[in-house]
């Protein structure tokens, strides 16, 4: 019998049988932790395990991203918490400089095609934007990780998803994610893998293939997994240097709990009203509704071409008044190149709030909260109450922010 993605990855950490619904243990390539209960990791580790080394200190990191740098004496004392225990144990701190933990891994070629990577971040599953297994899990268990260098895991069982028709812009990869959360809704892919192909999938730049894994999470699914291309390669290559990598591709006779398929010709600007992710609308339904707050970035959308879009919409023009536009870049090497190349500065023409590299308006204390009655559109993956503040927060595109901000009311970027 073939084997889906997950299983080929899991086969080649394990010597267990890899079935779903087995539990197995896996070996694991990379371990994490965050700001974010990397203290309480340290204090597991400790407690469980005194006097004793990491498994492997090259293959252990600490990434500081949720509250970066510290604003407050509790998150800074978590972090120094974990530099001197990064000290101790010779492992690499990527500190309030580096950006998002998630993105670093993979712009640093920690997380490559085929591996295994967990942490204390709820969406690592966006490695499979790579084609690596990510997984969060609690302070307990990564604590474990830190020793042992692996850990035991359920094998799931893998959903298929071929999509015809291709996406056209205004449509983008936010849209089309937007879309698959609504039409699965958060328990769709519980406790699944997902293997989502076809042409709306293959065209997807970098960018797109992170939006898109990063939000496996909002559908319930332990992992998103897509098709190699050479988007990808260009990426793994300018992080590794090399293109080698046996990139885990599902085999023709692999079975699956579920196959569905969608087209997506046509799609058009995608919206998630509050409470949750899956409440998704097309745009054009929900527009005029007043806009207080845009903040455009996060592991979702906080790539270097997702802040450039909005910026390329916004030159020349200025975010409408009463209107706060919050932009927050994935990791300072993506900080970098929109400074380099005057993106930035077009964005301050244009009255944004620039800030530097780190989940920000995703993590409560960065660039800001709302207000009650406050609205926010945000790029981000959820828009849970209280998750971002008291105000209501729509989820929605990078040129959907940016249209919004322009006239300070919903609006998809159709009507520029």
């Amino acid at each position: 019998m073939g084997r889906t993605v997950i299983e080929k990855i899991f086969a080649a950490h394990t010597e267990d049988e890899v079935v779903p619904g087995k539990v197995i243990w896996l070996d694991l390539d990379a371990r994490s932790a965050r700001d974010f209960a990397g203290a309480n990791v340290v204090k597991r580790f400790r407690e469980a395990y005194p006097g004793e080394r990491v498994a492997d200190p090259g293959k252990t990191f600490f990434t500081f991203d949720c509250n970066a740098p510290a604003n407050t004496i509790a998150y800074a004392q978590n972090q120094r918490i974990c530099r001197l225990f990064a000290r101790e144990q010779g492992i690499k701190v990527y500190d309030v400089d580096s950006g998002i933990g998630s993105h670093v891994l993979m712009e640093e070629g920690i997380a490559v095609p085929g591996a295994t990577v967990v942490g204390t971040d709820s969406h690592l599953n966006i490695l499979g934007a790579v084609g690596a297994f990510g997984q969060g899990m609690g302070d307990v268990d990564i604590a474990f990780a830190f020793r042992y260098g692996r850990t035991w895991f359920e094998v799931p069982p893998t959903m298929h998803i071929v999509l015809t028709g291709r996406c056209e812009f205004p449509a983008t990869a936010k849209d089309l994610t937007l879309f698959l959360v609504g039409k699965l809704g958060s328990r769709g892919a519980l406790g699944k893998a997902v293997e989502i192909e076809g042409e709306a999938v293959e065209v997807l730049d970098m960018a797109g293939r992170i939006t898109l894994c990063s939000m496996a999470t909002e559908m319930g699914a332990i992992s998103a997994f897509l098709p190699p291309s050479d988007a990808l390669w260009e990426f793994v290559e300018g992080a590794t240097g090399r293109r080698d990598f046996p990139y885990p591709t599902a085999d023709p006779d692999a079975e699956y709990i579920q196959e569905l398929g969608l087209d997506v010709s046509g799609l058009k600007p995608m919206i998630a009203a509050p409470p949750r992710p899956d409440n998704v609308y097309v745009v054009s339904e929900l527009e005029g509704e007043r806009v207080d707050t845009v903040f455009v970035g996060s592991c979702t959308n906080g790539r270097y071409e997702d802040i450039r879009l909005v910026a390329e919409i916004l030159k020349g023009r200025r975010v409408a008044p009463g209107v706060v536009l919050k932009v927050a870049p994935a990791t300072r090497r993506v900080w970098g190149q929109l400074l380099k190349e005057g993106w930035l500065e077009v964005l301050y023409d244009a009255g944004a709030v620039i800030t530097h590299a780190a989940c920000a308006g995703c993590a409560q204390g960065q660039i800001g909260m709302t207000g009650e009655g406050e609205v926010q559109l945000s790029t981000g993956n959820r828009n849970f109450p209280g998750k971002q503040g008291k105000g209501p927060t729509y989820l929605c595109s990078p040129a959907t922010a940016a249209a919004s901000a322009l006239l300070g009311r919903i609006t998809s970027p159709e009507r520029l």
